[in-house]
């Protein structure tokens, strides 16, 4: 007879780790995202020199303008929050922290020095309304690496690491790397990015994930 305390449940679990530091969390999710959008539109309207058109690819051609990709593309902002809510230990926070201004540090000084951009596609924008605050806010600029996709590798990464310590199902970390790549394959379809930005950015969100999680294994 197994007389171990049974494991709580998973939305439990998820809910009773969300609550953990919450306020703090929240804050610097928050105000973090808010310092980048401010140095990241600052870098976009102020290039150093004119920035660099970025070749396509055959996989570009190959992956068609879809509109219906936009919600996938914006909800990187859900997703890049997930991680931090479900951590629970407070030096995992701040490292989590500091690998994530450091995944920033190194694609913004990319952009400032080496600025890049998305040659422009042949798509009437006005018959699509509800990409102009995209436009407007988000040029096709500052491009390679694309840290919309560097972002959700990093967060995949990390959230494969916590759905494990949940004991979560294999099924939902299949989830997690379906929304993942779901992400990197919007930035195509929605015309922000090419190919080329997002092989750099997944390397850019794998290196900097792969090198903090072996400094915390090695700093325990």
């Amino acid at each position: 007879m197994d007389l171990r305390p049974s494991q709580p449940g998973l939305f439990r679990q998820c809910r009773d780790r969300i609550l953990i530091f919450w306020p703090a969390k929240m804050i610097v999710t928050a105000l973090g995202m808010a310092v980048f959008f401010f140095v990241y539109i600052w870098i976009l309207q102020h290039p150093l020199h004119p920035p660099t058109l970025m070749p396509l690819t055959p996989v570009d051609r190959m992956i068609g303008f879809w509109p219906g990709a936009l919600p996938l593309y914006l909800s990187l902002w859900i997703y890049v929050s997930l991680a931090p809510a479900l951590l629970t230990d407070r030096r995992e926070l701040v490292s989590y922290g500091a690998a994530a201004i450091m995944l920033s540090g190194i694609g913004l000084g990319i952009f400032f020095f080496w600025p890049t951009a998305v040659p422009p596609p042949e798509i009437e924008w006005a018959r699509h309304p509800s990409f102009s605050f995209l436009k407007s806010v988000d040029a096709s600029g500052n491009a390679c690496p694309s840290l919309h996709v560097a972002f959700a590798v990093f967060t995949g990464i990390w959230m494969t690491r916590v759905l494990t310590r949940l004991d979560s199902g294999r099924w939902l970390r299949w989830l997690n790397w379906l929304w993942c790549v779901g992400i990197l394959y919007s930035t195509i379809a929605v015309r922000q990015h090419v190919a080329l930005d997002v092989f750099a950015g997944a390397v850019l969100g794998w290196g900097i994930a792969v090198v903090h999680l072996r400094w915390l294994g090695n700093s325990v």
